[in-house]
């Protein structure tokens, strides 16, 4: 027995509908730049090139891209909630006395330090990588296809989504040379066959979506850059007082594991004034109207000065650093004079408001200088509660009821003694550490304390000494923040904005024009469309395109006027 071809076995129908089949596909072929993804029970091949090749393929698949990018975001949660060792110890610790059956857990899972951990770190890395691995090839498909030519013609365009035909009594070569001249005019980019014109249209679909993960790494490039080499820093400044870029000067300062103290800019500002209004009628009283600062801001060691103001949410921007005002409060000017009248301590003291009147608390704190009148040196300190609107003796607590100066009054309570300032463990400016110290004591035995006036003195007993209330000076808090990489951030959001927008609402799709002479030697006229997705607007489009050659190549005469017809095929 002789043994004969495959392709010699085959019909010629066989053949034909292979061949149809075949031009059908490459019709539709490269209508996206998405590779293709091997499901998770795919064959992986022998072997340990097998499996990474395989790892590797789904590590670079956009579904995977699409967890890890969810994972990131379920990552940072965390970190809103639970506080952060590199943005507020003081507050981890407090966290940990008040949550101490979930601190073990906590610090085994690293929430304590979210954004440095090795999983949010292993996130981080593996989006990165999975991001760069869908575009790669991706942008070379699509460099591919923006050099290519639009394919050919299939063999049936009946069979295609959106169809029409009609008969003309132009030649084929006009029908087509029109059909090319109107698809350019539509920004169509055209390629002319034996007896067919091919279009193609709707790259920027592929373009923004490339944008948009692009985009997206550039974010997270950003991100990285931001979190390593920011800063930012708090400084208390007193009206007349002044500050200089350096670390000493800050009260508090944080910053990226690679950021150095020789990437603060030099600068210095001065607070010449602090303006501050508010509701004084109406359910509304008391609420805050406007804050400004003052300030008179020079840049290096010998930069002019310059005048300038500092609103909430209006920074000072000087090279690269933002100065952002973001709170004040006031400051009683003491004065201490020891039992020889001798002015030991002038001072103004900053006060930490506690609620939204600024009823505010503090501590004065003498610690050289002073002798009681045997000539013993010790220290002094006095609790003390500052209210800028005293409601009155007998109305109530030591309250505030307004913000603004209307009546202030200061209460101080003495103590004598030691403030534990030279055992070298650090101290809240804010509070007294009464542990080594001893109350002055009234004629009741009980602690001396007194309300002031401006201009008043409290006279300590024993002949200890005096305190005398001067006056009310104002301070404004700032922070100074360096963001270096947000400018490419906000870029990184507005492309990808702008990008994933194109990749929704722009459609790629191919039109082809074929014109053919009938057995009767009328011209027979097809145009097909064929898009990446069904859409309504592809039969829209082909039936404007095909009545803009319609006026360019009417229906023959001796047959019936119609219109052309769209419709899916099968």
């Amino acid at each position: 027995m002789s043994t004969t071809d495959k392709a010699s076995t085959e019909t010629p129908h066989e053949s034909t509908e292979q061949a149809e089949a075949n031009a059908d596909a490459a019709a539709g072929a490269q209508l996206s730049t998405a590779p293709l993804e091997d499901g998770p029970t795919a064959p992986v091949g022998i072997g340990v090139i097998g499996w990474a090749r395989w790892f590797w393929r789904q590590l670079t698949s956009m579904r995977v891209a699409l967890i890890l990018l969810f994972l990131l975001s379920l990552g940072s949660i965390p970190g809103s909630l639970i506080p952060q060792t590199q943005v507020d110890a003081m507050k981890v610790a407090e966290w940990k006395r008040t949550h101490d059956f979930w601190v073990p857990v906590a610090e085994k899972l690293q929430l304590f330090d979210v954004y440095s951990s090795v999983w949010f770190s292993a996130i981080y890395i593996l989006l990165f990588v999975s991001l760069i691995g869908c575009i790669i090839p991706r942008t070379w498909q699509f460099v591919g296809q923006l050099t290519g030519r639009p394919p050919g013609a299939p063999r049936r365009l009946d069979r295609l989504p959106a169809y029409a035909t009609w008969r003309t009594e132009k030649s084929p070569d006009e029908v087509l040379s029109y059909a090319k001249d109107v698809l350019g005019r539509r920004r169509f980019r055209t390629e002319a066959g034996r007896d067919s014109v091919a279009a193609e249209k709707g790259y920027l679909r592929e373009a923004g979506n490339l944008a948009f993960h692009i985009a997206l790494i550039f974010m997270l490039v950003a991100f990285a850059v931001g979190q390593l080499y920011k800063s930012e820093g708090g400084k208390l400044v007193l009206r007349g007082k002044g500050f200089s870029n350096t670390l000493t000067q800050y009260d508090d300062f944080k910053s990226g594991s690679l950021f150095s103290s020789d990437n603060l800019p030099p600068f210095s500002f001065t607070l010449d004034k602090f303006d501050a209004t508010y509701e004084k009628t109406g359910p509304q009283k008391g609420t805050p109207r406007d804050f400004k600062a003052y300030v008179t801001f020079s840049e290096g060691a010998d930069g002019k000065p310059v005048k300038s103001e500092i609103e909430v949410n209006k920074p000072l921007e000087v090279d690269g650093s933002k100065i952002f005002l973001l709170g004040h409060g006031y400051a009683p000017v003491i004065s201490v004079t020891d039992p020889d009248g001798k002015v030991i301590y002038q001072d103004a003291v900053p006060m930490l408001p506690f609620d939204a009147n600024l009823s505010s608390s503090g501590a004065v704190k003498v610690t050289d200088g002073y002798k009681n009148k045997d000539g013993k040196a010790e220290q002094l300190g006095f609790n003390a509660m500052f209210v800028p609107t005293f409601a009155g003796e007998g109305k109530g607590t030591m309250l505030s009821q307004f913000p603004a100066l209307d009546f202030p009054v200061l209460a101080l309570s003495a103590y004598h003694g030691s403030l534990g300032v030279d055992s070298g463990l650090p101290q809240n400016v804010y509070q007294l550490n009464t542990s080594k110290m001893k109350q002055f004591e009234d004629d009741k035995g009980e602690l001396f304390k007194q309300k002031l006036l401006p201009g008043e003195t409290m006279t300590l007993p024993n002949g200890a000494g005096t305190v005398k209330f001067e006056g009310v000076e104002r301070w404004a808090t700032f922070s100074v923040t360096q963001q270096p990489a947000n400018g490419l951030a906000l870029a990184g959001a507005v492309v990808a904005i702008g990008g994933l927008a194109a990749s929704l609402f722009i459609q790629r799709r191919r039109i082809w024009v074929r014109a053919v002479t009938g057995k009767d030697g009328v011209t027979v006229v097809e145009m097909a469309g064929l898009g990446r997705s069904e859409s309504a607007k592809l039969p829209e489009e082909l039936a404007v395109l095909s009545a803009a050659l319609h006026q360019q190549a009417p229906t023959a005469p001796d047959q019936p006027v119609t219109e052309p017809v769209e419709g899916e095929r099968g």
